[in-house]
């Protein structure tokens, strides 16, 4: 018998809260995984990743469709799904500039982005799935 911890954390099943920790868990790698040691500022695997040319790039905005298709399967209207496919869209255009694009994905930050939006929905359509943040 082996343990499922995806399961265990709730990540699995296709309800509105599954799919909001989901997004949340992938929001959170890409953007917000590591702190910068001796700084505040936490990065994700969307920077870090970017700093490989093309693959980098190609890899994380893979990442960032699959939170809007995440988005897509909750029902989100058109206009919010296309709002987000071109928050990543425009991170892995400008992502994809050499030095440029690196320091750009250090600041803007289009998961997170999307997340607000999923969260905004969520909030209004299925006010079941929200957490209330403890400090």
């Amino acid at each position: 018998m082996t343990f499922d911890f995806a399961a265990a954390q709730g990540l699995v099943g296709r309800d509105p809260a599954a799919v909001r920790r989901r997004i949340e868990a992938m929001e959170q790698l890409l953007e917000r995984a590591f702190t910068i040691p001796g700084t505040n500022r936490a990065v994700g695997l969307d920077a870090i990743a970017g700093l490989i040319p093309v693959a980098g790039d190609l890899v994380t905005a893979a990442m960032g469709a699959w939170i809007v298709w995440e988005a897509r399967n909750l029902g989100m209207p058109k206009w919010q799904l296309w709002r987000m496919a071109g928050n990543v869209g425009f991170d892995t255009a400008i992502g994809a500039i050499p030095f440029v694009g690196d320091a750009f994905d250090f600041f803007f930050r289009s998961n997170s982005k999307n997340l607000a939006i999923v969260r905004k929905h969520l909030d209004r359509h299925h006010p079941s799935t929200g957490i209330i943040d403890q400090a």
